[in-house]
């Protein structure tokens, strides 16, 4: 979809919605038009979806490299599980960072006794590439509860930091590279001013419609901010913006379903490596998701990444 030039925005991606079994999920990144912003090269809306008594989610172990998966909801519960180990629900307002360096395999489920009724699951999940020298890292997980993030608010805003700094709040999420992620909850007529403090930044529009130098945007909009000046946000009803950038990457990265990296050689091997069974697995798991398309080698399209 196109949109008139604007002196704030950049240029506007119009997220790509899918069904998934009974499941929205709306894609901002990466997309024709944009590939990554800062360091962020996945932006995914998952819901809002209402699973009746007796669903749920049930995304079977598979592989990651050379990125951070940002996990955060606004409504819900999703199990973490993941082959360092680690069990671990995440509930609105909390992040899960799980660092997969050179290789790390996990599944996303609903929990037993979350499928006793109706539930709601709604959120963002995010992929933050590494950068080159860090790409082959050791895997690591990290989950901060909702009372550890810090929230900036007055003036009809509430803006939760996920991730970085901004508005002179940090989380305490550890990072490998500049950046800034926060929820942020406006009232209507509320105005929200994103500083130029790095040079790629963008607004996704989660709910809502908002305001910026006389255009309006609404749900469903990644807006990529021009650089070098403070952008205001103005709601023009209640909205709910993910805030998202940071500093341009440093190189081009390639993406082929879950994996992530600078290297085209290194994909092909981590295609190998899950074909051959050399990731570890989730302890207590034995389901697995099979390499998608042709064995490594032959030419093949990227297939759609493991969601979430």
């Amino acid at each position: 979809m196109s949109q008139p030039p604007s002196p704030a925005v950049e240029t506007v991606v119009v997220g790509r919605t899918s069904d998934i079994g009974g499941f929205e999920v709306r894609r901002a990144l990466p997309s024709v038009r944009r590939r990554m912003v800062g360091p962020f090269v996945f932006l995914d809306q998952m819901g809002p979806a209402m699973l009746r008594a007796g669903q749920g989610l049930d995304v079977r172990p598979h592989p990651h490299i050379g990125l951070a998966t940002v996990t955060y909801l606004f409504d819900g519960e999703i199990l973490h599980r993941d082959s360092l180990g680690e069990v671990q629900p995440i509930r609105p307002g909390e992040l899960n960072w799980m660092t997969a360096g050179r290789g790390i395999v996990h599944s996303e489920r609903t929990a037993p006794e979350m499928r006793a009724a109706d539930h709601t699951v709604y959120g963002a999940q995010a992929w933050v590439a590494l950068p080159a020298g860090r790409e082959e890292t050791d895997p690591a997980f990290a989950h901060h509860a909702a009372d550890r993030l810090p929230v900036v608010e007055g003036e009809g805003k509430r803006v939760r930091v996920i991730a970085g700094a901004l508005f002179g709040a940090r989380s305490p999420a550890a990072t490998l590279s500049d950046l800034f992620y926060a929820d942020a909850l406006l009232e209507a007529g509320a105005r929200l001013e994103l500083p130029a403090d790095h040079e790629e930044r963008a607004i996704y529009v989660v709910e809502g419609t908002v305001e910026i130098a006389g255009d309006s945007f609404e749900a469903g909009r990644l807006l990529v901010l021009r650089p070098g000046d403070a952008i205001v946000a103005a709601a023009r009803t209640p909205a709910r913006l993910l805030l998202l950038g940071g500093e341009p990457m440093d190189g081009p990265r390639h993406i082929w379903w879950n994996f992530v990296s600078s290297s085209k050689e290194r994909i092909e091997q981590a295609k190998a490596d899950w074909l051959a069974g050399r990731f570890p697995p989730v302890p207590g798991e034995t389901e697995f998701i099979p390499l998608p398309g042709p064995p490594p080698g032959e030419p093949q399209a990227p297939p759609p990444v493991t969601y979430p």
